[in-house]
Order: C-alpha cells, then sequence, then structure tokens
C-alpha cells in the first residue's frame, strides 16, 4: 500500500480552540517505510498540564521550535496527492484542514482513509478500537504512545496486521481500502472471511 500515515499531538481537543505541538507523517511505498517528516511545533501558548502528562511534551520542549505556518508548507510538499492514513482520521485530519485554512493559502484535499474505521468493519473481537487496545490485541509495541512518531509507527504496525486480512479478502491497495470504508460497518463484517 502506497500512502502517508500521520499523527499529531495538540493542547486539547478543539481544532478551533486548541493547537498542534507535533505532527509526524511516514511515508510507505509497498508497505514499507521509505521516508518520515516529523517535528515538534510550538503552539505559542502554554501547554496544559494534563497534556504533559499525557503526551509528556511541555512548554520548554516546543520553546525553540518551528510554529505551525512555517511547518505547513513543508508538510503539503511531503503529502503531494497521496492517500492519508490516520486513527481517528477526523481528528487528526479536522485539525491539519482548519490549519491549513487559517493560517496557509493551501487546502488539505488529499483523499484519506482511518485505521479506526477499518477496524470497526473487520471482525476483531476487542472491548473497542482504540490505537492502544488493538496494539495490545495484536502485539504491536508502541514505545512512544501519545507521540505523534510512536503513534504513527504504531498505525503502520496495524496496517500490516490488517494487510492479510484485507488481502485475503480482494483489498489489496489503499484505493480498494478507501472503496471498502464507503460501505456500512455492519455489512463488511458479515462479509469480511479471516485467513486461516
Amino acid at each position: 500500500m502506497n500512502c502517508i500515515v500521520l499523527d499529531i499531538e495538540t493542547t486539547g481537543l478543539s481544532r478551533y480552540t486548541d493547537k498542534i505541538t507535533e505532527i509526524a507523517a511516514i511515508k510507505l511505498e509497498h508497505s514499507k517505510i521509505k521516508n518520515e517528516f516529523h517535528t515538534l511545533i510550538n503552539p505559542e501558548r502554554h501547554i496544559p498540564s494534563f497534556i504533559t502528562r499525557l503526551t509528556g511534551i511541555n512548554d520548554e520542549m516546543v520553546k525553540d521550535a518551528p510554529v505551525v505556518e512555517e511547518v505547513l508548507p513543508k508538510l503539503k510538499k511531503f503529502f503531494r496527492e497521496d492517500h492519508l492514513v490516520a486513527h481517528s482520521a477526523g481528528f487528526d485530519l479536522g485539525f491539519l484542514s482548519h490549519n491549513f485554512r487559517e493560517n496557509s493559502n493551501l487546502d488539505l484535499d488529499n483523499k484519506h482513509v482511518c485505521t479506526l474505521k477499518l477496524a470497526n468493519r473487520l471482525p476483531i473481537q476487542v472491548e473497542n478500537k482504540k490505537l492502544g487496545t488493538l496494539c495490545k490485541f495484536f502485539n504491536i509495541d508502541n514505545e512512544q504512545e501519545h507521540r505523534a512518531r510512536g503513534d504513527a509507527l504504531a498505525t503502520v504496525e496495524l496496517l500490516n496486521k490488517f494487510k492479510p486480512i484485507l488481502n485475503h479478502n480482494n483489498i489489496n491497495t489503499i484505493e480498494d481500502v478507501h472503496q471498502f470504508l464507503m460501505k456500512p460497518a455492519c455489512v463488511c463484517r458479515q462479509k469480511i472471511i479471516l485467513p486461516k
């Protein structure tokens, strides 16, 4: 699968009032890592203590980092026209899209795939489809959970775990996955055959 797997960290949950503190993007070609983009971002505001406890990112770490306006053109160049993949893509891409609109003359119009939605369409017996839960289920070691690069790499591994299931059901490219995600989750779960 040729795509870019990404993750962001932020000062909070609102794309309108909170800011991005870290971005990681990993370019895959034929399911292998080809290139990476990773940077901390100075949000130009105090990072709340509960976010620092969750991510480990504090004000000192980002004080000399570039601001988001400097990062976005480089990120857009890295993305090109590739499919973007994220776990809970609505959050990550919502933040990025808002920042592109607010801070640059660029649009984020890449097609995207959400691995959370993908997990919901596969007959996987887990209590929830959070990235951490799926990592435990598939024995994926996320060395830096709740950091952008760690979560992006974990999402790459998750895609690799999904790949045999998808291939077994003739879903072989990122375009196939995109089409698969357009179908209702309940229909998909009934039709997917797990490899023996």
